[in-house]
């Protein structure tokens, strides 16, 4: 069976529904108490590149399992009330997994425009993966 939506298709209709902050927006929130960055690579990813200051590390393929408060993997951390920045890479899977979110009800929610790479190659903030992620 042939594909008949592929993923760029997918990436273009999930940035119509969702809020992409540039580097610039996405840097004024960094030290914001009420805001979560959310880094969804792999973990592999976070020891090799590192990641923003302070962010809170959800693998892409448990996200929305952590999300979900009737779920028993959830993480109290997304019940906070707080607002929620995802990255990734390149942000193509920040862009689907903001889609998703947003259409589980969580908000607010949105992604950084170039993701990681874009920040990292900015100059902007960059720390090492923590040695051990407190349970959120």
């Amino acid at each position: 069976m042939p594909i008949t939506k592929g993923v760029q298709a997918l990436i273009a209709e999930a940035r119509t529904k969702i809020k992409t902050l540039s580097l610039d927006e996405a840097k004024a929130k960094l030290n914001n108490p009420d805001v979560v960055f959310v880094d969804i690579r792999d973990p592999r990813e976070l020891e090799r590149e590192g990641m923003i200051p302070g962010a809170f590390h959800a693998p892409r393929g448990m996200l929305e399992f952590w999300v979900d408060p009737a779920s028993p993997y959830y993480k109290e951390i997304f019940g906070s009330g707080k607002e929620f920045v995802l990255y990734c890479q390149s942000a193509w899977r920040s862009s689907l997994a903001t889609a998703a979110l947003q259409d589980m009800g969580l908000t607010p929610v949105t992604h950084v425009e170039g993701g990681f790479r874009a920040w990292k190659e900015a100059g902007l903030p960059v720390a090492d993966k923590p040695t051990k992620q407190a349970q959120g």
